[in-house]
């Protein structure tokens, strides 16, 4: 009988379900009257995986019950979810929170002026599962909030007089609901640990992104999603000592915490910085000891990328903090540590939760002191007049959304009074803005537009280049010109209110009307006009008229023999310039110093019905931001093409087909479901327009048309056996930007300005040149590392390759490019590369 009952303890303990004391040991001192989280969501956390939808009804409960929380709304996401925040802090402290708040504010902008922080409360922001398949913070969540709001013991009364908790239980409800959904419904009742269960492997795209499957947790820079915005108005709003940030990682690892890889950090970060978040840690391990938990600090993660949510503080005078928990990826599953459970994970996030919180009470005053002293060295008198200008002659667009990403920080900049020229760059008034380096948000600036060549190591957990101004593609210079006295001083004005960009027609016309391309959303009116029914051109060679020069590119609407007439064209076009922004100049005569408005030489502009090709093989990432890009800025529909039912689908109704970065058997994706190249030559052949991104390349090579490769056979000399994932790392390019100089008549760079134009590369395919120039309209520079870490090996590769081809096949074509022209939604200075080739492939 003995022996039975141990073959059938395990088959149990598979089967139980935990307790609220499991978490939260004595449950003598709660609140009766406040709701436990399983009297709302129906099942004891843990049991299930909560949804996005029951986590915001017990939210909403919880505020009607306590008088310890606010609950703010902040916006919908996509899905049109709640992003909600809970405000958690004493009755009393309640009572004068804006009070709290404006004189927190001081201490980020209070150079030379004596604050008291002895009784001054400390600002904790908490976030959860940030990546929707990485469950246990945002359930975890559960039992926090109900732990502050319900235990009476003295300990917490305590922490809430001394702390303002702002928690965010979700920053991924759309991610958190799709895979709560996906592990519920797959759950057995007899819990299966085996990772091959399909409750364990989801499907394409999984929960780990948002709607356009962005990975949010590298958009707190760039802070181009709603999610973020909800996240970056909270974070200036409070400016929080300490952030958190809840995620998990592989089911084999325990539990991490930083600081991470010492030789990893970025160099803006200070080694005080770095102090205070290792004494910090030291209370994890005092509490993870407790409960016997492994963990492990200062290893695999790094602490270098500030679109991450954990580094982001760290410019910002605050400490933010990575959580990693081994995953149970559902509700239990094997590893190589024993059953892994998911109360197990949950716990673990719950405990690091609290022993923040206990580092955060205990270090108050040394935080505090630490952010009032952070601002203090951002101020230089001595630099009063240094800054950085950034603008762009004929994309006021472009200029405007990098000038709504400073905003949105509140980083201060202003207008100019005059044109001016730095550094041999002319910048207009109308398009250019002036950043002061001397105020609070030097580093935070630094962070975006500084470059960087050189690091302490060559590997790298994600991006080693951002620079800002690369990204947008706008001219920049550094100058100590600010509202400097004398003549050569540069004159300007704060920027209080940033208005929208509006564009106009200068006159009516019954001959045709002009604009050039270089404007972001140059091609989106494009696409306006042609839905409406209206017959656009482009011009395939530079003209004048009355001494005004028209770029490569430039788009004409004739307006005889129209669908519309001539009234109903102006008041479209009206209504067009001054949604998109677009300036549009009328003409009365077609003749020109050039090429005339009649010649063949306008070539018409096709509207493109666009296929995505999507699901499994696919990087997701690559093929969110393709859709997000059309769908969300340019309005232009495209369908999504799922690889499983390519085969039942006429391709012929599609002008172009989007092949993002694709791999069969690609490494985080199943193999099932690869595409039948026959098919896709097939649409090529009849006339169709295969766009192919970085890894799809390969593919094409492999099945539809042969293309020659630079590689990389470096092989490993005096390479230890530990040494071997250091050394095969530094090879990787996992993201950095290079200079290329461009061929501004071929159609795929309509609408760059100058010769040259920075690219954002994170892949290994070298594409090798035509012998023919004129086919090369990309290619690097002679010395084209701007800003990132690429290897010597690989850097020389690059020098030797373009990453734009076009193949002619049959009627079709097939565009190549190796480069990611659409990277986390802030690239917008190679956007067009895309649009080009969706407008303009006939006629390349």
């Amino acid at each position: 009988m003995k022996k039975l009952f141990f073959i059938l303890a395990p088959i149990f303990c598979l089967n139980a379900q935990v307790q609220m004391d499991y978490y939260l040991n004595d449950m003598s001192q709660y609140n009766s009257s406040i709701p436990t989280p399983e009297s709302v969501i129906g099942h004891q956390v843990g049991e299930f995986h909560v949804s996005h939808d029951k986590l915001s009804h017990y939210v909403q409960e919880l505020s009607k019950s306590s008088k310890r929380v606010k609950l703010v709304k902040r916006g919908k996401t996509y899905e049109n979810r709640t992003s909600w925040l809970m405000i958690i802090t004493s009755e009393s402290n309640h009572s004068n929170l804006e009070e709290i708040r404006q004189q927190h504010l001081r201490l980020s902008d209070s150079k030379n002026i004596d604050i008291d922080t002895s009784n001054m409360p400390i600002v904790v922001y908490q976030g959860f599962s940030v990546h929707g398949d990485e469950p246990s913070g945002s359930n975890a969540s559960l039992l926090l909030m109900y732990h502050l709001l319900a235990s009476d013991s003295d300990e917490t009364k305590e922490l809430l007089d001394n702390t303002v908790i702002l928690l965010d239980p979700s920053f991924n409800p759309d991610g958190l609901q799709r895979f709560s959904q996906w592990a519920n419904m797959n759950k057995n009742q007899s819990l299966n640990p085996d990772p091959s269960d399909r409750e364990y492997n989801q499907y394409w795209p999984r929960g780990r992104t948002n709607h356009y499957w962005f990975d949010l947790n590298r958009d707190m820079l760039p802070n181009q999603l709603p999610e973020t915005n909800a996240k970056i108005e909270t974070f200036t709003k409070w400016m929080p000592n300490i952030l958190t940030d809840h995620h998990e990682m592989g089911t084999n690892s325990s539990f991490f915490f930083q600081p991470g890889v010492p030789e990893r950090k970025n160099p803006l970060i200070s080694d005080l910085n770095q102090a205070l978040t290792k004494e910090i840690g030291t209370y994890h391990e005092d509490a993870l000891n407790k409960i016997g938990s492994l963990y492990y600090s200062e290893e695999s993660y790094d602490d270098f990328f500030f679109g991450k949510a954990s580094t982001y503080p760290d410019a910002n005078g605050s400490i933010g903090i990575l959580f990693e928990q081994g995953s149970s990826r559902g509700h239990i599953q094997e590893s190589v540590n024993g059953i892994l459970t998911f109360p197990f994970t949950i716990r673990n996030q719950l405990t690091a939760a609290f022993s923040t919180l206990k580092a955060a009470q205990n270090m108050r005053v040394k935080l505090l002191n630490y952010m009032k002293g952070f601002y203090d060295d951002q101020i230089d008198p001595a630099n009063k007049y240094e800054s950085i200008i950034f603008g762009k002659q004929k994309d006021k667009s472009t200029v405007h959304h990098l000038a709504e990403v400073l905003n949105s920080h509140k980083i201060k900049f202003n207008t100019l009074s005059q044109d001016v020229e730095v550094n041999g760059t002319k910048y207009s008034k109308e398009n250019s803005y002036i950043v002061p380096l001397n105020q609070p948000k030097r580093t935070l600036i630094r962070a975006m537009f500084d470059t960087q060549t050189s690091f302490n190591d060559s590997l790298f957990y994600d991006v080693s280049a951002w620079t800002f101004p690369l990204a947008f593609n706008v001219n920049y210079d550094k100058t100590d010109r600010f509202n400097k006295p004398g003549r050569l001083g540069i004159k300007s004005e704060e920027v209080q209110n940033l208005e929208r960009i509006t564009g106009s027609v200068d006159d009516k016309s019954d001959y045709a009307y002009l604009f050039e391309p270089h404007d972001y959303y140059a091609q989106a009116a494009v696409y306006e006009l042609i839905k409406n029914g209206l017959r656009v051109k482009t011009a395939t060679r530079t003209f004048a008229i009355n001494g005004e020069n028209f770029d490569y590119g430039t788009y004409m609407v004739s307006v005889q023999n129209q669908s519309l007439n001539s009234d109903e064209i102006y008041n479209l076009l009206v209504d067009v310039s001054s949604r998109t922004g677009i300036n549009i100049k009328s003409q009365s005569t077609g003749i020109t110093e050039g090429i005339d408005l009649g010649s063949n030489n306008f070539e018409i502009v096709k509207e493109p019905k666009i296929g995505l090709i999507v699901g499994e093989g696919v990087r997701s990432y690559d093929a969110g931001e393709i859709w997000h890009l059309l769908d969300t800025r340019f309005n232009i529909p495209i369908t999504k093409l799922d690889v499983s039912d390519l085969g039942y689908i006429d391709l012929s109704r599609y002008t172009h087909i989007i092949l993002p970065d694709y791999s069969e058997g690609y490494q985080y994706q199943s193999t099932g479901g690869n595409i039948n190249k026959n098919q896709i030559n097939d649409y090529i052949e009849d006339g169709g327009n295969l766009i192919a991104y970085r890894n799809s390349v390969k593919w094409v090579s492999s099945n539809l048309s042969e293309i020659d490769f630079h590689t990389n056979e470096i092989t490993a000399d005096d390479v230890t056996f530990s040494e071997r994932q250091s050394f095969f790392g530094a090879q990787q390019t996992g993201g950095a930007i290079f200079n290329s100089i461009i061929d501004k008549s071929h159609p795929v760079n309509f609408g760059i300005e100058s010769n040259s134009l920075p690219l954002f590369r994170n892949s290994n395919v070298y594409m090798t040149k035509s012998e023919q120039s004129f086919n090369n309209p990309i290619v690097y520079s002679s010395s084209p590392l701007m800003s990132g870490y690429i290897s010597e090996e690989n850097l020389s590769l690059l020098k030797k390759s373009t990453p734009f081809k076009v193949i002619r096949s049959g009627k079709g074509k097939i565009l190549l490019m190796t480069d990611n022209t659409n990277f986390r939604a802030f690239w917008f200075g190679t956007n067009r590369i895309l649009l080009n080739m969706l407008f303009h492939s006939n006629i390349m």
